[in-house]
């Protein structure tokens, strides 16, 4: 008899940014390392024979805690990896919703019709998967094998052992970042011993516990989910919103209103909207613009930083959760660019927002000073 760990890759950018993240390359997100750590430690005691993963950064990173300490070798496939979304990779779940929301129905009812320019089936994953983990399976008879691979790929193999239709698949439902599912398999029989299992996971690391789209009967609230449209200066309602925006943001911070006027927030918003429209962009939940991001990929350009100009959340949208989402646009925009860094200035006395850069992996290396106040000079890597 075999025994086969399926184990999901741990938290990386798309869980946590809210982004469609098939066969994008990824990274592990600070909480996922945490994970990581806590996956390491449940498997110290497993015996194991062997360690696969997908060849994809997230899972190799995940894979390495059970690997390392057994010094066992780490072998990648590529038919590990996670289904490709094709067109949709990289975009944000709540634009796909809102403007592919039939194909999006079609996607989380598991339907067999749903398709995606230049991405896979689900007939076609569920068959690249399952027979990806019976091979590795018939290459180490009566043996303990660990595979680090996918959600989406376990769900849909695990469908297919059972005998479940396609559609059917869904109702497996999700699997934490991490969790464990055991099968043992002799001869042609497969049984799941436990499956999405994530004992290891206190709440406060738990991917699942920190969310609630999981929860839905659709398999997504996009009321969680943000998007993103182009801001343009020269419609009266726009150029408003930017300055209350702007306004508002140094009125909350109880600063001089007569350094305001000279901050020419507008003059510089205007330069990085004619480079590039992505720069200047309105953050949306459904339809309802509930933020702003402005970046300026000129500031730091020869030190591989992109530069993030304005993070804003609009008051009433603000403490929910929503805001970290707006980093996952921000990287979107400036990896393919080569930038390994983001980079932004915030106010000593802005001591929430300073919290919340810090809580998702911003560093201060530096400070200047205004006469306003001292401003601290923060840092994320965002490269691989």
């Amino acid at each position: 008899m075999t025994k086969l760990y399926l184990i999901r890759h741990a938290e990386a950018e798309g869980n946590l940014y809210r982004r469609i993240h098939g066969q994008y390359n990824s990274l592990v997100t600070d909480n996922g390392y945490r994970q990581i750590d806590a996956l390491g430690e449940r498997f110290s005691s497993i015996p194991l024979d062997a360690v696969y993963s997908s060849d994809l950064f997230r899972s190799v990173t995940t894979a390495k805690a059970i690997s390392d300490p057994k010094s066992l070798p780490l072998i990648t496939q590529p038919e590990l990896r996670e289904i490709h979304m094709g067109v949709w990779e990289d975009k944000t779940w709540g634009e796909m919703d809102l403007k592919n929301s039939a194909s999006m129905q079609l996607f989380v009812s598991s339907s067999p019709q749903w398709r995606v320019a230049g991405g896979e089936t689900f007939a076609q994953l569920r068959r690249r998967a399952s027979t990806a983990f019976l091979q590795i399976a018939k290459h180490h008879p009566d043996q303990s094998v660990a595979i680090v691979t996918h959600g989406t790929a376990i769900r849909y193999a695990r469908a297919a052992f059972q005998g479940l239709p396609l559609e059917e698949s869904r109702t497996l439902g999700h699997s934490d970042n991490t969790a464990v599912t055991m099968l043992e398999i002799s001869g042609d029989k497969i049984t799941d011993v436990f499956s999405d299992d994530n004992s290891h996971l206190n709440p406060e690391i738990s991917t699942l516990a920190q969310q609630g789209w999981w929860k839905q009967a659709t398999g997504t609230s996009p009321d969680e989910n943000l998007w993103y449209e182009p801001l343009d200066l020269s419609k009266m309602p726009h150029r408003g919103l930017y300055y209350a925006s702007r306004r508002e943001a140094w009125m909350d911070l109880g600063r001089d209103m007569s350094w305001f006027e000279r901050q020419n927030y507008m003059e510089k918003a205007e330069a990085c909207s004619q480079k590039s429209p992505e720069y200047l962009m309105t953050v949306l939940r459904r339809n309802t613009i509930v933020g702003l991001l402005q970046l300026d990929p000129e500031v730091g350009k020869e030190e591989g930083v992109g530069y993030i100009s304005f993070f804003y959340m609009l008051p009433e949208h603000r403490g929910n959760g929503l805001g970290v989402q707006l980093m996952g646009q921000a990287i979107s925009t400036y990896r393919p660019m080569g930038r390994t860094t983001l980079r932004l200035a915030c106010g000593e006395d802005n001591v929430s927002a300073l919290k919340f850069y810090e809580r998702y992996g911003f560093r201060k290396i530096g400070e200047r000073q205004e006469p306003f106040g001292t401003i601290n000079i923060l840092e994320k890597y965002i490269g691989y």
